[in-house]
Formats: structure tokens, C-alpha cells, sequence
């Protein structure tokens, strides 16, 4: 069952005495994701009874949607070390215990963040898009030549003062 908790001036709901985890409605995980945020450190005593068993495997449903919607699991960031559960309909995002110290302690600032993705696009998404461009070209390159060679077939090409118009 879910309580709430005030950390700064955001409130948030846990599941203090049960599985530990964090729910944060949209955008409130990115005002305590940082060390630097120190209205976070609230939430990091979150209590976990540990005779409950979570089920990493599990998908869980949006304690805020009420028809059902499946929460999305993706990581949090490039360096894919923790998972998230993310409401596809009202942005809400669930924590399993422990994750909010995790991803705390993942990067010092939202600029150093930026900067891993950036490097990570870089090396990772940069290369396929080369090769797209490469395909693009040498696909246009062809396109191009066989257009040539169909304009010969087009019988306004032989008739004077018919090229302007239709191919008759």
C-alpha cells in the first residue's frame, strides 16, 4: 500500500514497510535525481520488508491510470544500469528499492549526463547514421541513371515541342 512522503517540496508515494519502492508523478524524479539535490536524501530510507518478494520479472500497472496501463521498463540513462517503469499514459515513473540511490550516484549533474549521451550517440548512433547517408547517396546515384536512361524511352523527347509538356 502506498503512503505518501515529502521530500522538499515534492511529494511523492512509497511503499514504506512493503517492497520500497517510489512512485514519482511526471517530472518529479528529475528535481531529486542528482547528489547535488539534497532534497532526495529523504527518500533513501525508504523501508523494505524483506520477507516480500519482488519479482524482477514482473510488469507492473500504473497505480495513477485506472485502466490498467502496463508500465514501460527502459533504462534511465546510456550507462544502462538501472531500470525504470514508466507510465506511458501520465508520465509517472516507479522505482523498485534502492534504484533512487542508484541513479543518484550515477552522475554528479545533469550536464555530466548530457554529456554521456552525447558521447554515447557519438560512438553508437553517428556510425549507423553514415552509413544510411552512404546508402542514401549511392541509391540516388542509381535512381538518377536509370531516370537517364528512361527518358530515351519517352516519345516526347523525339517530337519537337512536345518535351515541355505531357509524355504525348
Amino acid at each position: 500500500m502506498l503512503s505518501t512522503r515529502t521530500a522538499g517540496d515534492v511529494t511523492v508515494d512509497v511503499c514504506d514497510g512493503g517492497c520500497g519502492g517510489i512512485w514519482f508523478d511526471h517530472f518529479e524524479l528529475r528535481k531529486l535525481d542528482e547528489q547535488a539535490e539534497s532534497a532526495g536524501e529523504a527518500l533513501l530510507d525508504v523501508r523494505r520488508d524483506p520477507g516480500v518478494a519482488v519479482d524482477p520479472a514482473e510488469r507492473y500497472d500504473c497505480p495513477k491510470c485506472t485502466d490498467g496501463v502496463v508500465l514501460m521498463r527502459h533504462f534511465w540513462s546510456v550507462k544502462r544500469e538501472v531500470t525504470i517503469d514508466e507510465c506511458p499514459e501520465c508520465g509517472g515513473i516507479f522505482l523498485d528499492a534502492g534504484e533512487l540511490g542508484r541513479i543518484r550516484h550515477e552522475f554528479p549533474t545533469e550536464e555530466a549526463k548530457h554529456a554521456a549521451a552525447d558521447a554515447y550517440f557519438k560512438e553508437v548512433v553517428d556510425p549507423l547514421l553514415d552509413r544510411e547517408r552512404s546508402a542514401d547517396e549511392a541509391n540516388l546515384e542509381r535512381s538518377q541513371k536509370f531516370a537517364h536512361a528512361l527518358r530515351f524511352i519517352c516519345p516526347s523527347e523525339y517530337i519537337p515541342g512536345k518535351q515541355a509538356g505531357a509524355a504525348f
